[in-house]
């Protein structure tokens, strides 16, 4: 067995202990691109994934002066308006000025096409075929509920019809379980898919998340659904919980990834740009009323306050939650370029611990 190097990450209460334009080319896959064939095509079986627990104690939602919709203790829920910059902010920012800012022609953008489903626990969970994309021992071997009437990210229905990401995102707050898998596709009454990723959202996530160097549904190892953020979270003026961002997989250091990320890709970045997993904030002197309009104004402070994780490769920065489940709509509250004013210099990284270099020998964590 080759020795997983492990790091000591103190900048999130939640770390105790040691640890886009989504059809784009530039979209990075969850897993390794060399290790695509791990895991034998074949059907999962119908138990639940091992280290669950459907009788967990969730000990509360609100930490930190944030709250999270899905796990408890305060995850992705951190102030770090007041945390330490890392010592490396300026010569990262500088990089991806280099190499060209943002993705998406430098025009830091809104993604709204990824939606989470969710379901009273009355859905049978359906098996699935696994595909390339799915890799062992990172992802999960559980059927997933699919509830009627929903959909993939960027598409109408079941159907992987765009050869996009195609993202399912489930949760059944019944069973505290939230299902997160990469590129799903239902056809023809076949069920396929890649990575799953089964996140027990009644038990407070590891110091590691799913173990050292092992992906999730997101390239970075994250859960994906924390970190959007809603129509009805922005029309009621507070976002209280870190976001979603990707970058172009050149512009981020080649193979690494920084805590609490534990997992990165092969990206081409050089010795000075961001690694996998960086946390960025947006400037405390920001000029906020600069912004069009709240909408835009209530985001930019989630990121003063919370920040932002990156956790893909892709062109477009930022990623919102679609309005087809929800109260508010997004026509009217924020529109996709309504911060596109924010440059990356006017965001700033912070403290970090060591870049972790890339291997993808995935350990799972307890």
């Amino acid at each position: 067995m080759k020795t997983i190097r492990t790091v000591c990450f103190a900048g999130l209460a939640w770390l105790t202990a040691c640890s886009g334009d989504r059809t784009t080319p530039d979209a990075a896959p969850p897993g390794p691109v060399a290790d695509a064939g791990r895991g034998d095509a074949g059907t999962v079986d119908s138990g639940a994934a091992p280290g669950l627990d459907a009788g967990a104690e969730i000990d509360g939602g609100a930490a930190l002066g944030g709250r999270s919709r899905y796990f408890p203790g305060g995850f992705f829920t951190e102030d770090v308006s007041a945390a330490p910059a890392s010592p490396e902010s300026a010569s990262m920012i500088a990089a991806l000025r280099a190499a060209g800012g943002w993705g998406n022609g430098d025009v830091f953008q809104i993604d709204f096409s990824l939606d989470v489903l969710t379901d009273d626990g009355s859905t049978a969970p359906m098996p699935f075929e696994r595909t390339a994309d799915f890799f062992e021992p990172d992802c999960d071997v559980a059927p997933v509920p699919l509830p009627a009437g929903g959909h993939l990210e960027g598409e109408d229905g079941y159907a992987c019809t765009g050869d996009g990401d195609c993202h399912l995102l489930v949760f059944v707050p019944s069973a505290r379980r939230l299902y997160e898998m990469w590129r799903a596709n239902v056809q023809g009454g076949i069920f396929r898919g890649g990575c799953l990723a089964l996140w027990d959202t009644g038990r407070v996530v590891g110091a590691e998340g799913r173990g050292p160097q092992c992906t999730s549904a997101d390239a970075a190892g994250f859960p994906i659904a924390p970190l959007l953020f809603t129509a009805d979270e922005v029309a009621a003026g507070e976002i209280t919980h870190a976001i979603r961002f990707i970058l172009p997989n050149d512009r981020v250091r080649m193979r690494s990834y920084v805590p609490p990320a534990t997992h990165g890709t092969n990206t081409s970045g050089g010795p000075t740009a961001p690694s996998y997993g960086v946390h960025l904030r947006l400037r405390a002197d920001y000029p906020l009323d600069a912004l069009p309009n709240e909408g835009a104004r209530t985001v930019a402070r989630a990121l003063q306050r919370y920040g932002m994780y990156h956790a893909d490769g892709g062109q477009i920065a930022l990623t919102a939650q679609s309005d087809r489940s929800s109260a508010a709509r997004w026509d009217g509250l924020l529109g996709p370029r309504d911060l596109a004013a924010l440059d990356v210099e006017d965001f700033e990284v912070i403290a970090h611990g060591p870049a972790v270099p890339v291997t993808f020998d995935c350990v799972r964590a307890p």
